[in-house]
């Protein structure tokens, strides 16, 4: 098909649409001089765009003489995607149009600890149910979806989509949160992808790592991970094994991922708690013992309480441990830090930063997720307008 005229002519209609996209509304003139397409050329492109729902005539240009110009823009609501963030305790979902930008958000909690065939389907079922509530509060239906973007927090292999491993809360899940057990249930394409790849991706396209050419995202959490980007790419490796961070061992050969998870926080710190309760049985700090979670441990801290200070002590400095081995194999510009503990920035930052100072050979930027517990579903609503866009791109050429 190479070199026909229709062939030319879809070339030209995804180049108009892409210098759409890039600066707004423009006339069918301002079309032909930014591309180098000609007038008529340009006109007819319009037209068949037009056709297809994906740029619409708006209004007229401001011009300082003469008729004025009709305005082209990308029709940004012609379709649709959708990002979920499948993770240990929470499910989150956002609509955005085909500008990326998030029409609805909402959060729900995770139905974990069900690994039996019968009760694990429900999780799928009310994934399905909560994405038609959505489409129906919002007044669009299925056929206007054109891609689903999941994360969830296990490795999933690039040929098959299966998953190979997962966080602990949803174990025996892996079958049913696979690409083709999700192609199943929903009516539109569906892509699969690690939950801290999609978070790096969400921060490179939306947040704290914007233009970065080479960089880390440290997910700490109910699990631990990183996604690694450079120049505008995913790290995968061999197996979709890249930045399974929870198998690097640290000193005395435990891994990383029981140590620095959300578990191994709490081991830690009801071990200096009922420490320091034998030390001294009057100390005051059997609130924070009996109340014990992290985030209570992390307002305590930043409370100034001395012990939650200590506790988190030797805890940055196995953070810093972990980040100094990657620090040294990738020597990245910047690390963000993510997830439910990583995100506690304000209280871990300021000791890592020194430690990352005084004791790292490479010295990168650290600072932590701007977009939160939003990262995962960002990153999920990015690579499904990708594909999206794609798949038009190549509609046409067909």
């Amino acid at each position: 098909m190479a070199g026909t005229p229709q062939y030319i002519r879809n070339l030209n209609e995804n180049l108009i649409m892409d210098a759409l996209i890039a600066s707004g509304g423009m006339s069918r003139a301002d079309i032909s001089r930014h591309t180098g397409l000609s007038k008529p050329t340009v006109s007819s492109a319009v037209e068949h765009l037009i056709e297809r729902n994906l740029v619409l005539e708006t209004g007229r240009a401001d011009n300082a003489q003469g008729r004025k110009a009709t305005l082209i823009r990308f029709n940004e609501t012609a379709y649709y995607v959708c990002g979920i963030d499948i993770g240990a305790t929470r499910i989150r979902i956002a609509l955005s149009n085909l500008n990326g930008e998030i029409m609805d958000y909402r959060t729900y909690p995770t139905l974990s600890g069900q690994t039996d065939n019968r009760a694990g389907m429900a999780i799928l079922d009310v994934l399905r149910s909560h994405m038609d509530e959505l489409l129906t509060e919002n007044q669009l239906n299925w056929e206007q979806i054109r891609c689903i973007g999941f994360g969830i927090p296990g490795v999933v292999l690039p040929e098959s989509g299966d998953v190979d491993r997962i966080v602990a809360p949803l174990e025996g899940m892996e079958k049913l949160l696979s690409l083709e057990s999700l192609s199943g249930v929903f009516p539109c394409e569906v892509i699969l992808e690690n939950d801290v790849n999609l978070a790096a991706l969400g921060e490179f396209r939306r947040g704290a790592a914007a233009d970065s050419n080479l960089f880390v995202f440290f997910s700490i959490g109910t699990g631990t991970g990183a996604g690694i980007m450079v120049n505008g790419q995913l790290l995968r490796g061999m197996g979709g094994l890249t930045g399974e961070l929870a198998e690097m061992l640290l000193e005395g050969g435990r891994r990383l991922e029981d140590v620095l998870s959300a578990d191994g926080l709490m081991e830690l710190a009801k071990c200096q708690l009922d420490a320091s309760l034998l030390e001294d049985p009057h100390s005051g700090i059997e609130d924070l013992r009996e109340h014990l979670t992290p985030e209570n441990l992390f307002e305590a801290a930043r409370s100034g309480e001395t012990q939650a200070v200590q506790i988190l002590k030797p805890y940055s400095q196995m953070i810093a441990s972990a980040l100094r081995h990657i620090c040294v194999v990738l020597a990245p510009h910047l690390v963000v830090l993510g997830g439910g503990i990583g995100g506690n920035g304000d209280v871990l930052l300021p000791c890592l930063r020194q430690i990352v100072s005084d004791q790292f050979p490479v010295k990168p930027e650290l600072i932590c997720s701007e977009l939160g517990e939003r990262a995962v579903v960002t990153g999920a609503v990015q690579i499904a307008l990708q594909q999206t866009m794609l798949n038009l791109q190549q509609e046409a050429l067909e």
